[in-house]
């Protein structure tokens, strides 16, 4: 089959910074699906891997998100069929998606959307899923609840933020801040449902001020090694912070004082451990296509860079890497 990877960590303006090259099918273990690849999307973790993690032998296939259609089953299978269209994120300890065939744990996969073609449905399981479990996992703010209370998302105009947005605004009562500095973000966050934007490249603190909130919970979702000390003094008293970027060091006894709890999101830990309740992600997942279907979410998408070879895969890795990428760039399949 067709694929596409890497040898050599490194820049992506490297000239074999990603390569195509012929690689055996997957082979199934009992819980997966062979999943032909129709649609895949990239997000910030395809570039950190590409650009750190030299492989420990040949090339490594990337990309985690994808869409299509399942072609084979595995034995322990019985919540899909062969010709069923899906959706999901994959699992980062696995070969990736920017290949012909996938083949992924079905606990983590869902039905893909019926109004949305391949490619546009890719865009949305990781960042879901991020979002998903960000919101009600970690900051553990329950559905319907949150009347009275609001929530800061900083970084509110990449893939996990804008639907982290929609989430928030569609299954809880927060009153939504999300941070944003260009026009083009600006209008995109709005667009998203954010009741208020404000921008992160001033004082967050005196924005907020002015609007005359204090959040009781933010998400972090970008740059948070420089918004760390803001965050500490605008939150709450006992108000809860989650992150999902990798800062190099956080003072955490800074929050003390206010009795701070704070949380990481990861959303390959389910499937990195092998956890008992790995199938929340297809339920969730599932819960997210019946939600695009019925017109509650909206896309996230707003590039759709064609069909996938390494040139496209190379311009989507650089504008993600450029740290101005808006919601979701998302690439056709080989076929």
């Amino acid at each position: 089959m067709k694929a596409i990877g890497y040898k050599t960590a490194g820049p992506i303006t490297a000239p074999d910074a990603l390569i195509e090259f012929e690689a055996a099918s997957p082979e199934l273990q009992p819980h997966d699906l062979l999943v032909e690849v129709r649609g895949i999307s990239v997000n910030p973790v395809d570039v950190k891997v590409r650009a750190s993690q030299t492989p420990d032998s040949g090339t490594k296939i990337i990309g985690y998100d994808a869409a299509g259609v399942v072609r084979q089953i595995g034995s322990e299978v019985s919540r899909f069929k062969v010709g069923d269209e899906v959706f999901y994120a994959g699992d980062i300890t696995r070969p990736g998606t920017n290949a012909e065939f996938h083949a992924v744990d079905a606990r983590i996969v869902g039905i893909k959307p019926s109004s949305l073609g391949f490619a546009e449905a890719s865009g949305f399981p990781l960042t879901s899923i991020t979002a998903w479990e960000l919101l009600f996992d970690s900051l553990a703010v329950e559905e319907g609840a949150g009347e009275g209370e609001s929530l800061l998302v900083i970084g509110g105009a990449g893939g996990v933020g804008s639907i982290l947005i929609q989430l928030a605004k569609k299954l809880t009562g927060l009153t939504v801040i999300a941070t944003a500095s260009r026009p083009e973000t600006i209008q995109w966050v709005e667009k998203m449902g954010a009741d208020h934007v404000i921008n992160h490249r001033e004082s967050l603190g005196e924005q907020l001020k002015t609007l005359s909130l204090q959040p009781r919970y933010v998400a972090s979702l970008t740059g948070t090694d420089g918004h760390f000390p803001a965050i500490i003094e605008l939150i709450q008293p006992r108000g809860h912070v989650a992150f999902i970027d990798d800062p190099q060091t956080l003072d955490i006894n800074a929050g003390k004082p206010k009795a701070l709890n704070f949380s990481w999101e990861f959303m390959f830990a389910r499937s990195m451990f092998q956890t008992d309740d790995m199938e929340v992600q297809h339920q969730l997942l599932n819960r997210v296509s019946q939600m695009i279907d019925d017109g509650t979410l909206i896309s996230t998408v707003n590039n759709n860079l064609g069909k996938i070879s390494v040139e496209t895969l190379k311009q989507a890795h650089a504008d993600q890497e450029s740290g101005r990428a808006i919601g979701k760039n998302v690439l056709d399949g080989f076929q």
